[in-house]
């Protein structure tokens, strides 16, 4: 009698232990990867965004009353290289700091 109670308890336990195998595997087919969600939702900031953060990391940044629209396409081409910015960004902040001049 012994013998089959640890058979039966032994199958139970197999039984159990592969239940929860397939109960935690999972299949691509259910869900979608986390890479291809993050790239749907990828948000740009704004030229007013990247000027506050990118020109106050290393000065103050100015007022954008403080030069002129051509004082302000010279002073983005020297800063684009020294802020290592991209192109993007620069249009960007160029774009903000004239609209707000």
């Amino acid at each position: 009698m012994k013998t089959i109670y640890k058979i039966v308890l032994i199958g139970l336990m197999l039984l159990v232990t592969g239940a929860i195998v397939v109960s935690c595997s999972s299949t691509k087919d259910k869900y979608t990867a986390v890479t291809d969600v993050e790239d749907e939702f990828v948000m740009e900031k704004s030229g007013a965004q990247l000027w506050g953060e990118t020109c106050n990391r290393c000065h103050l940044a100015p007022s954008p009353a403080d030069y002129n629209d051509t004082d302000w396409e010279t002073i983005s081409l020297h800063m684009r290289i020294r802020a290592n910015l991209t192109e993007n960004e620069s249009k960007k902040i160029l774009e903000f700091l004239k609209s707000a001049n």
